[in-house]
């Protein structure tokens, strides 16, 4: 999965112009298109997107694949029409586990909001894990495209480092009316005026993470991350 300056350069990108808001692609009726990253290390498991209509946006649906036969397994949850933004398979980005045993899928669901999902692969079945939230570590309180229209900013990326685990990165931009959160996230958080009022509010947080073997993820504690230089 890239880097998440790479994935912010990559929204930076379709941000500038209105054309490239979206990345689409219209998919044959028995397309079944891999992602990025999607193909498994052992080779016999893949994560493909598929959907209807000229942009490809009907009935959006991602799917654990077998290999080599590229057969559909199942429907993988908490990807669909509903949250996502775009509908080319370049879009979407698979990290996989060495063991082939977890694979985390991210993908815009706004113009700057990324969602990371992370599954735990059990032969020919793929469970939704229920992810890390360095944020909400941080704060309390869960934070999404739905439920604050504060956050601007939100780009969670996730790099294996052994069979079972990582280490995530999470950076995320507010627009609030004072310094509160900044004050409360400490040296995570950076605050700085805005041109014509308001102030944003600035979080970027790393740690490294572990999945355990009853499906539950274990965080270390949030360290800060980078900042970027905002306009």
């Amino acid at each position: 999965m890239p880097h998440r300056r790479a994935i912010l350069a990559i929204l930076l990108s379709f941000a500038v112009s209105p054309a490239l808001a979206t990345a689409e692609h219209q998919y044959g009726k028995n397309e079944y298109a891999i992602i990025q990253g999607g193909r498994a290390p052992n080779g016999k498991l893949s994560v493909a997107a598929h959907g209807g209509g000229e942009a490809g946006s009907d009935g959006f649906r991602m799917y654990l694949m077998a290999e080599p036969a590229h057969r559909k397994l199942m429907t993988l949850d908490n990807v669909n029409d509903d949250n996502i933004l775009d509908t080319a398979p370049d879009a979407f980005h698979a990290a996989w586990s060495a063991d082939s045993r977890t694979v985390a899928v991210s993908f815009r669901s706004e113009r700057h909001i990324v969602t990371l999902n992370i599954y735990a692969i059990d032969g020919n079945r793929a469970k939704l894990v229920d992810g890390p939230d360095l944020f909400r570590d941080v704060t309390g309180r869960t934070v999404d495209r739905v439920n604050d229209g504060d956050m601007r900013t939100s780009v969670p990326a996730l790099t294996w480092l052994s069979a079972r685990r990582f280490h995530l990165t999470e950076y995320r931009v507010f627009v609030e009316d004072d310094t509160a959160l900044a004050d409360k996230l400490g040296p995570l958080g950076k605050a700085s005026k805005r041109d014509g009022g308001g102030i944003t509010i600035q979080f970027s947080a790393e740690a490294d993470g572990e999945l355990l073997p009853d499906g539950h993820i274990r965080m270390g504690k949030p360290q800060p991350g980078k900042f970027e230089t905002l306009d």
